[in-house]
This record gives structure tokens, sequence and C-alpha cells, in this order.
């Protein structure tokens, strides 16, 4: 339980919540995932996709408490081979955005349906796979939560598991939140050309993901 030292004390309980917030807000793959699936595909769509991220941080979370993103940092190679996977489904995904919008026709506005014609599924495994291919996830938690497992924890692995839990639910809500969000500014959808700006921009916006992965090496490379 965590009454019995699997979590830190309040003040590092603090600091842990609100490095978390930070990562979560700064914008990157998926946060610029769950906006365009959002804007694109409505509540729905937006929410699959922060599920499919949350999966993939549940799954992060599991290889770091057992050791597998240890074994990664000391393989770098195979971390190396994460990274272009990776960089290749950012890409893809963004120049599918871009056909998307240059496919896009200005005589009527764009409905749900002719936006985003992909299943829930569709959109669950595009913030699963995106979270999963990016080694810098990994090897976040490994550095990031050690840090505040307690010295005196009865359990490492329990205490691992448990803030990693912390982090999973703590992101989901965020994401969810930034769905609420940008559900609002869905209205904007409404006309063609605002439609196809935001496409066009979100897909220009993965593809300078993938290249900036790209640039940074992976430690130990």
């Amino acid at each position: 339980m965590a009454g019995q030292g699997l979590l830190p004390g309040p003040a590092e309980l603090a600091v842990f919540a609100g490095a978390v917030f930070v990562l979560n807000a700064t914008p990157g793959v998926d946060f610029l995932l769950t906006v365009s699936r959002t804007l694109q595909g409505g509540v729905r769509a937006g929410v699959a996709a922060a599920s499919g991220i949350a999966a993939g941080c549940v799954v992060h979370a599991l290889a770091a408490a057992f050791g597998l993103a240890a074994l990664l940092a000391l393989h770098p190679q195979a971390l190396q081979l994460i990274q272009w996977v990776g960089a290749a489904y950012l890409v893809w995904l963004g120049l599918g955005m871009l056909r998307q919008a240059w496919r896009g026709g200005a005589a009527s506005p764009p409905t749900a349906a002719a936006v985003a014609p992909r299943s829930l599924s569709a959109d669950f495994r595009a913030g699963l796979l995106t979270n999963m291919l990016n080694p810098k996830v990994a090897l976040f938690f490994l550095a990031f939560l050690p840090q505040f497992v307690p010295a005196g924890a009865w359990s490492a692995t329990a205490s691992f598991l448990l803030l990693g839990a912390w982090f999973v639910v703590q992101g989901l809500l965020f994401l969810l939140v930034l769905v609420a969000v940008c559900a609002r500014l869905r209205r904007l959808q409404a006309r063609p050309a605002v439609a196809r700006g935001l496409q066009t921009l979100g897909g220009l916006l993965f593809v300078a993901l993938a290249l900036r992965l790209l640039r940074e090496r992976p430690l130990g490379v």
C-alpha cells in the first residue's frame, strides 16, 4: 500500500506531479496527435487516440519496471531501430494528413465522416504506436521515475509501478481535458480553407517531429 512507503513524501510527490504536468503540456507527438484527431474526428476520435497513448505509456512503464528499457539502453542499436521505425510512422501519419488536405474540396464544409473516415480502433492504434515507437518515452521512464522511488520502499518494483500508474492516469486526464478544449475549437472546421490549413499544418508538424527524432541520437550511440 502507498502508506507503507511505496510513494515519496508529499513534497516530492508534488514535484513529481508538476514534472509530469510539464511533460504532458509540452507540445510533442502525443500532444499533437490528440489535437489533430480531435479537430478532424471529434471528441470520440480524440478520446480514442488519448486512450491509445495512455496504453502506450502503460507498456513503457511495465517495460521500465521489469528491465526492458534498461536492456534497450545497453543495446543502442535496438534503440536506434525503434527510433527509425517511429520516425517512419510519424512521416506516414504526416503525409497522410497532407494528402487529405490537398484532396479536400472547397465546395462544401467538411463533415465528421468526410474529414475522418476511420474507426475508433484506428485512432487507438495510432495513439498506441506513436507512443510505443518513441524511444524518448522509454528513456524518460527509465531516467525519471527511479528518482522518486523511496529509499525505504519495501518493494522498489511495486513503487515504480505505482508511480507509473500515477503518470499514466495524470497524463490521460490531461489529454482528455485537451480533447475537451479542442472540441470547442472544432467549429473552425466549418470553413474548408481553415480545415485544410489545419490539416496541412498538422502534417508538416508530424514530418518535422520525425526529422527531429532522427537527429537525436539514442544514448550510447
